[in-house]
C-alpha cells in the first residue's frame, strides 16, 4: 500500500508499504531546511502508545566515544534523511509515526510540529499473491548483536539455535510447508527441484504420501561432479521417499534442471504454485537472500502442469546419442518449451495478471523483453537482482541511459561477477551495490560475516534472488520472478521458470520495499569496500556520525542519488491518505 501525509508547514511524508517492511520519503522546502538537524521520530503500533524510534549515529558533541552496542534515541540523535525505512514490522498492521523537525544545536534542541502519517502493512496472504522474502542479511550488524556471528548450529542453547534459524529464514519455509500441509487423499503435488536437501520440506512431502496425496518431484539427478546429484540422492533415501515418488531428471546433463516450483491440485485441478528463487536448502531457506512466491490462479497452475508433464519425460539429449540426434532432442524441447509459453516482446505486449515464462527456449527473447523492462520500457525506475553477473543484452541495454533519466538499481552477489565492460554507473543513471560486510574502520561498529562463512551457503553467500521490477511505483508496474538468473544459459539451456506479474500494486510495492532493503543494506558496504583501496581519512571514519548542522542536505541536492530516490517515491502512483 501506498500513503502520504498532508502538509506540515513545508514538509510531507510518503511510505510504501510492504509485508515487513515501509520505505519512506520526505520532501522538504527550502524554507523547511533550513536549520534542519533532521528528523526526531515516533512510532505507535495500532492503538498503543508512541516511542520514539531508536538508532545508531550520534552526535558526537554528545556521546563523544561511542560503542558497538551504542543505541541512541531519535528524540536526542535524529535520523538526517529524506529516504528512511523501517525494516522491522509485522504484516496486517496498523503504524502511526510522527516525524518532528529539529532545529537549534544537538545541546539546545527545538522541535517543529510533527508531520503524522498512518500506515498498514500488507498481510502475509494475498488473494492471488503470497510473497515471502527470508532476511538474507546475514552480514548484519543485527545477527551478529542477536546471535554474536555464531553458526546456528554454534548457538549455546537449541532454543538459541532455532531463534536463529527462524530469524534468518523469517516465513519463507512456513508458507512453503503449509501448502504441502494444506493437501490431503484426493490432491495432488507436482514439483521440479534443482537442490533438493531441505530436511523439513522433504519430511513433510514424505507425510503427504502418507496420508494419501499423489506426490511426484522431478529432482536433478544428472551425471555432473559440480552437480547435485550426489546430495539429491543422500537427502532423498534418508526421508525415506516411496518409490516413484522422485522422477529423475538425467537428460541434457550439460545443462541444469534449475527449477524451484511445486503445483498443488485439489480434487484433479491444478489451483495453486509455488515458486521463486529458493533451493530446497539450508542456504536457500536460511542463508542466502532468496524469494518464496505462491500464486493461486488456475490458468497459472494449468501452465505449471503442462511444462512439468514434460519434464517428467525426461526431454532431450541423451548420453550416447548421436550428435544428429542430440540436436534434433533438444530442438524437439525447446519448441515444446517455447510453444506451452510464448514471450511478450515488449511491455505493451504483457498481459495484466500472470504470464509464466519457462525455460529452455529456442531463441534470447525472453533475454532481451527483460533487457527492455529495465531499459526503453522503463519510465521512472527498474530495479534487478544478478547472482551470476549481468547479461549484455541487459548491460548493452543499460548503458544507453542517461543521467536524467530511468533511475536503475542492479544489485549483485559479488562486485565485478562476469559485469560486462561496458559503463553501468551515475553518467548512465545505474548505481550497482554487491554483496559485502563491514570489516573495516570505515563500519565503526562491528565486524560482520556472511552465510558462507556461519556454514549456511557453498557457493552464493548473498545475493540469490532472480527477480526485475520495471516502474514498481507507478500505476502499472511489471514484476519479473522466479528462476533463471537473467542470462544466456537461463534462457537457451537450463530448465527454469519464471513469472511476469503485470499491473498487480501490491505484489510491486511488496517486491520494491524489499529489493530497497537488501540493496541499501549493501550499497553502504560496498561504498566501503571500494574505499578500502585507499587509506580511510580521520573524517571518513566518523562518517557515520550525524552533523550538527544543516548541512547534512547537500547530500540532498539536485541531482544527487539520495535525491532522485525522494523523487521516485514522492511520484508514485495512488498514494492513499494516511
Amino acid at each position: 500500500m501506498r500513503y502520504r501525509s498532508r502538509s506540515v508547514r513545508g514538509i510531507r511524508v510518503y511510505a510504501v508499504c510492504g509485508i515487513n517492511t515501509a520505505s519512506f520519503a520526505l520532501t522538504a522546502t527550502p524554507t523547511a531546511r533550513r536549520g534542519l538537524l533532521g528528523f526526531s521520530v515516533e512510532r505507535a503500533v495500532g492503538d498503543g502508545p508512541f516511542r520514539w524510534v531508536t538508532g545508531f549515529k550520534v552526535f558526537r558533541s554528545l556521546v563523544p566515544n561511542p560503542t558497538p552496542n551504542t543505541s541512541v534515541s531519535t528524540h536526542v540523535h535524529p535520523i538526517q534523511a529524506l529516504v528512511w525505512d523501517d525494516f522491522t514490522l509485522r504484516s496486517g498492521s496498523t503504524y502511526t509515526y510522527r516525524f518532528h523537525p529539529m532545529r537549534g544545536t544537538p545541546a539546545a534542541p527545538r522541535w517543529g510540529r510533527p508531520t503524522t502519517l498512518t500506515i498498514q502493512t500488507e498481510p502475509l496472504r494475498g488473494d492471488v499473491h503470497d510473497v515471502v522474502f527470508n532476511r538474507g542479511v546475514a552480514s548484519s550488524q543485527a545477527y551478529q548483536r542477536r546471535f554474536h556471528n555464531l553458526p546456528p548450529d554454534d548457538q549455546p542453547t537449541p532454543e538459541l539455535r532455532d531463534e536463529a534459524l527462524a530469524w534468518l529464514s523469517r516465513d519463507l519455509d512456513d508458507v512453503l510447508l503449509g501448502l504441502i500441509r494444506s493437501t490431503g487423499p484426493g490432491d495432488a503435488l507436482r514439483g521440479a527441484f534443482y537442490e533438493f536437501t531441505y530436511p523439513p520440506v522433504l519430511a513433510e512431502l514424505v507425510t503427504a504420501v502418507g496420508r494419501g496425496v499423489d506426490v511426484r518431484l522431478v529432482v536433478d539427478l544428472k551425471a555432473d561432479e559440480d552437480g547435485p546429484r550426489k546430495a539429491n540422492l543422500a537427502a532423498i533415501a534418508a526421508a525415506g521417499f516411496p518409490p516413484d515418488v522422485v522422477v529423475p531428471r538425467e537428460a541434457r546433463a550439460s545443462a541444469i534442471a534449475h527449477n524451484k516450483f511445486l503445483v498443488a491440485l485439489r480434487g484433479g485441478v491444478p489451483e495453486s504454485v509455488w515458486t521463486g528463487s529458493t533451493n530446497l536448502t539450508t542456504s536457500g531457506i536460511h542463508g542466502q537472500s532468496n524469494v518464496g512466491h505462491l500464486v493461486r490462479d488456475r490458468a497459472t497452475a494449468i501452465r505449471y502442469l503442462a511444462y512439468w508433464d514434460l519434464l517428467a519425460t525426461d526431454p532431450g539429449g541423451r548420453a550416447g546419442d548421436s550428435a544428429t540426434l542430440k540436436r534434433q532432442r533438444n530442438a524437439a524441447y525447446r519448441a515444446a518449451v517455447a510453444g506451452l509459453s510464448p514471450a511478450p516482446s515488449d511491455r505493451a505486449s504483457i498481459r495484466k495478471g500472470v504470464t509464466p515464462v519457462f525455460s529452455p527456449r529456442m531463441d534470447l527473447g525472453a533475454l532481451n523483453l527483460y533487457a527492455r523492462l529495465v531499459a526503453a520500457d522503463a519510465r521512472a525506475l527498474a530495479c534487478a537482482t544478478f547472482a551470476f553477473g549481468i547479461a549484455s543484452e541487459i548491460a548493452d541495454a543499460a548503458a544507453t541511459g542517461t543521467p536524467d533519466g530511468p533511475l536503475r538499481f542492479f544489485l549483485l552477489e559479488k562486485r565485478g561477477s562476469d559485469t560486462p565492460t561496458v559503463r553501468l554507473d551515475a553518467s548512465r543513471n545505474v548505481f550497482q551495490a554487491w554483496g559485502s560486510e563491514l570489516d573495516t574502520p570505515m563500519g565503526q561498529w562491528v565486524a560482520e560475516t556472511n552465510a558462507r562463512v556461519l556454514g549456511l551457503s557453498r557457493h552464493v553467500a548473498f545475493i540469490h534472488d532472480k527477480f526485475l521490477l520495471c516502474d514498481p511505483l507507478g500505476a502499472d508496474p511489471v514484476v519479473v520472478t522466479g528462476s533463471a538468473n537473467f542470462s544466456r544459459a537461463s534462457t537457451t539451456e537450463n530448465d527454469e521458470n519464471m513469472v511476469i506479474v503485470r499491473g498487480d500494486r501490491r505484489v510491486a510495492d511488496i517486491y520494491f520495499t524489499e529489493f530497497n532493503r537488501l540493496f541499501f543494506h549493501y550499497y553502504f558496504r560496498s561504498v566501503v569496500e571500494r574505499l578500502q583501496s585507499r587509506p580511510v581519512a580521520e573524517e571518513e571514519s566518523h562518517s557515520v556520525d550525524l552533523v550538527e548542522d544543516d548541512s547534512w542536505l547537500v547530500k540532498y541536492a539536485p541531482g544527487t542519488l539520495r535525491a532522485k530516490r525522494v523523487a521516485v517515491v514522492a511520484g508514485m502512483a495512488r498514494a492513499q491518505p494516511g
